[in-house]
């Protein structure tokens, strides 16, 4: 089975504030396949979480990987996406279901909490999103 690791992160300065996402995508053996990185606008932070697990769920389909794993510091959308936590905000209810959705179409999915500073790559993409929205990139 085809399978992808995701470290995915997403932030806004203010909140909402320019808000922007990160995710840094590997193989299966740990080989770095691609950085992805996008301005949001004026967001929530929480927005911006699901926006760098959508993005590295996009990739996943479109290179038809059927197993990914995702690693992420937000605690609330890991335990939304896990159905432990219900999804209240109805600016997440949208970003909740493109993301389960996406999930779906998948063999095997994971998704574990992790501390920031292992999500460092993911979070320096996300503030590079923001760096470059701000006209500082």
């Amino acid at each position: 089975m085809k399978s992808l690791v995701a470290y995915v992160d997403g932030g806004s300065r203010g909140n909402p504030g320019p808000a922007g996402y990160g995710a840094h995508i590997l193989d299966g053996e740990g080989k770095i396949l691609v950085n992805l990185s996008g301005c949001l606008g004026i967001r929530s932070n929480n927005y911006a979480e699901y926006a760098g697990l959508i993005a590295a769920l996009d990739y996943a389909l479109a290179n038809r990987f059927e197993k990914v794993t995702v690693f992420a510091d937000s605690e609330l959308m890991v335990r939304q996406i896990g159905g432990v936590y219900k999804v209240r905000s109805p600016n997440l209810i949208g970003s909740f279901r493109k993301a389960r959705a996406r999930i779906g179409r998948l063999k095997a999915f994971s998704i574990r909490h992790v501390s920031r500073s292992r999500n460092r790559e993911a979070d320096r993409l996300a503030n590079l999103a923001m760096d470059r929205q701000a006209g500082r990139g």
